[in-house]
């Protein structure tokens, strides 16, 4: 009963079985640990926030570029507070309100954006406490420039004046008259009664969509793996099904060539006499 197995037809589902299953295996392991990796990379980041918080402030110009491992180091910059923006569309504890930015602008003649706290509500300009005059020196957490569009940073154009979607170079260099660092510091202690706003992981290492893309063809091929298999007995089911009806003489080749070669005749026509 089991002799159709040998057949040519059967050995390329057979091989095809064990081919494909333990490569849908291996790659539904491969995006597991994907996803592995960018979860232990997002709890890293996490804890080196923190910690970074307890090290000493360095110089500005020492942590420049901004990469991963400088991002959310403790930094301090000193100058005068210049144009201030607001940035809307920002939660913090769960609730809606905006980002206070001031321009810093320092000895080397270029701008550092600041956050000097965070709001609720609307964008008010009214009720943003005033900028500090004279000189000053902050301290805060050092973050890259935002991308629009990407974790959570609104891309929406059309702001009224005084406001930007983005805290980036590329769009504050088009707001104000001079350079701007591409990058910014969230201040540790809101300035004048705001929310401090914290720091946020690096770029590529939080739980983002890419990160449950992952889990998710993680999923689909497991998922395959069942598929392939609940085929292979669904056609072996099958096939012992048709070698059954032969051995029981229910079905043969010859009456079934006869039914396959013998014309048909529309219902309710009866044959001719001959």
């Amino acid at each position: 009963m089991y002799r159709f197995l040998l057949t040519p037809r059967w050995w390329g589902i057979n091989v095809f079985l064990l081919l494909a299953i333990p490569f849908c295996v291996f790659m539904g392991s491969w995006q597991l640990g994907r996803f592995e990796d960018r979860v232990d990379s997002h709890r890293d980041a996490e804890e080196r926030i923190a910690s970074d918080q307890r090290e000493a402030a360095r110089p500005l110009d020492d942590l420049l570029p901004v990469t991963k491992a400088t991002s959310g180091k403790q930094t301090t910059a000193s100058g005068r507070y210049d144009t201030q923006l607001l940035v809307p569309d920002r939660k913090l504890d769960d609730r809606d309100g905006y980002y206070v930015l001031t321009l810093l602008r320092t000895d080397t003649g270029r701008a550092l954006p600041v956050v000097r706290g965070w709001l609720p509500g609307d964008p008010d300009p009214a009720e943003v406490p005033p900028v500090p005059a004279g000189e000053v020196t902050v301290t805060g957490a050092l973050q890259a420039s935002e991308t629009p569009g990407s974790n959570g940073v609104s891309a929406r154009g059309g702001l009224p004046e005084g406001q930007t979607s983005a805290i980036s170079a590329a769009s504050l260099v088009n707001l104000v008259p001079y350079d701007v660092y591409d990058a910014w510091v969230t201040l540790n202690r809101g300035d004048s009664g705001m929310k401090p706003v914290p720091a946020s992981a690096p770029s590529g290492t939080g739980l983002d969509l890419k990160a449950f893309q992952n889990l998710g063809y993680t999923a689909e091929w497991f998922a395959f793996v069942g598929f392939v298999i609940f085929m292979w007995f669904r056609l072996l089911r099958r096939e012992l099904e048709l070698a059954r009806d032969a051995e029981l003489g229910l079905v043969t080749d010859e009456d079934g060539d006869d039914a396959d070669d013998a014309p048909r005749q529309p219902t309710g026509v009866s044959s001719p006499v001959q």
